[in-house]
């Protein structure tokens, strides 16, 4: 049995590389040879394969009848009893006799064909294996090492030498590498093609950020900070909604950390995205609002039925509220799914006593010229009673004209 245990040992090593396991290589060593048995005899049904995958040993035997001489009618199945006599001189007929088989009867041509025939079926073993395996990984952070850099992908070698791709339009913009640099990237997704698992990886998934906070930040990996939604345009900007279920937690200080230490490593992981951590909200002004961080907002008025919010600010503050860009104002549309328009606040002009002279009694309004107040809002700044203390106007009077210059500005 020596071609056998050459045959078997070789595949022993293959297996061991290719990492499948020994119940399933089993199976699949008897099942070739029982293909190769039912090729030569016609069934494989009086045979016994047995294998011992410790040693890389395997052994077939054939079990036969005996029956007496010249009564023979299927050799495969029957042995004569002159025959069985030769390998023991107790038998008698009707007893069951186990010989081995000799891997070299089956002769070189059927010996080759199982071969391939074995190479073929690991082969597909482990192709399913590392489908499997990388189809559990999805979501899940790798490293791996940069082994080759085309202009269209990147092809990196886990630990295990399985080949994984990272296509440019899953890099980050900013990114660069070259052969034998780690790499760190989110497992995307798992496709068979021609019948060969290709495994994509993304760095610019929102779950590749979503498991590096996981990461640094051990209040969301134990669940007492969840993260609601995280949007980002790769390698520029990125909006992290948080929320925390522990009063006494404080979601963005956390995940932020101490002097931005949780977040430096992320911010360096992602080439320097800025990434703004924001406390979620279910009110959704509010939200906009934080979403819009740093501009200060005067107001905002909200359309739900076409998820669209108009948000007023001060001159000052528009160009903060859109970002570099428009980067702030992009996110903040994608992280709290309105379409937000931006105004500035018109500041309403002042208008001058004299041009309501159509209204007020010229002699009013030089009462009112006469204690400092020349326009409309100068007069409305001050309270009821000081204008009648001030003017020596009845308070009728001044109820008038000050309904009058109140209409102006409505």
């Amino acid at each position: 049995m020596e071609k056998n245990l050459n045959l078997i040992s070789n595949f022993a090593e293959f297996k061991e590389l290719k990492n499948i396991d020994k119940t399933t290589m089993i199976g699949v060593l008897e099942d070739v040879f029982r293909h190769l048995l039912v090729k030569t005899y016609e069934t494989d049904e009086n045979f016994d394969v047995i294998i011992n995958p410790e040693k890389g040993d395997l052994e077939i035997w054939r079990n036969r009848t005996i029956v007496g001489d010249g009564e023979v009618e299927n050799p495969n199945t029957q042995i004569s009893l002159s025959e069985a006599k030769k390998l023991d001189e107790t038998y008698e007929v009707g007893e069951e006799v186990a010989d081995q088989i000799d891997l070299s009867s089956f002769g070189r041509r059927a010996v080759l064909s199982l071969r391939q025939n074995l190479a073929s079926r690991i082969l597909d073993l482990e192709k399913a294996s590392l489908f499997a395996k990388y189809s559990e990984k999805v979501g899940e952070v790798v490293t791996g090492e940069v082994y080759q850099v085309w202009k269209k992908e990147i092809l990196v070698l886990d630990d295990e030498n399985n080949e994984l791709i990272l296509p440019k339009s899953e890099q980050i913009p900013s990114d660069f590498f070259r052969k034998g640099d780690n790499i760190k990237a989110i497992v995307s997704k798992v496709e068979m093609r021609n019948n060969t698992p290709v495994i994509i990886l993304s760095r610019t998934a929102p779950e590749f950020l979503e498991r590096l906070f996981e990461a640094e930040v051990p209040e969301i990996f134990d669940g007492l900070i969840t993260i609601k939604k995280i949007v980002r345009i790769p390698g520029e900007r990125a909006k992290v909604a948080v929320e925390s279920y522990d009063d006494r937690i404080d979601p963005v200080g956390a995940c932020v950390g101490m002097k931005g230490s949780r977040i430096y490593s992320i911010v360096k992981e992602l080439r320097n995205e800025n990434i703004d951590v924001v406390n979620w909200t279910a009110n959704t002004q509010l939200l906009i609002q934080r979403a819009l961080n740093p501009a200060k907002i005067s107001s905002i008025t909200l359309d739900e039925a076409k998820k669209t919010a108009s948000v007023y600010l001060k001159q000052s503050e528009v160009s903060l509220a859109i970002g570099r860009g428009g980067l702030n104002i992009r996110l903040a549309n994608m992280l709290t799914g309105y379409d937000i328009d931006v105004y500035r606040d018109v500041e309403e002009e002042d208008v001058d006593l004299d041009e309501f002279t159509d209204e007020i009694d010229q002699w009013i309004i030089d009462a009112f010229k006469a204690i400092g107040c020349d326009t409309a809002k100068s007069v409305l700044e001050l309270s009821a009673e000081e204008l009648v203390r001030r003017t020596d106007l009845e308070e009728e009077t001044i109820a008038e004209v000050v309904a009058i210059l109140r209409s102006e500005f409505e």
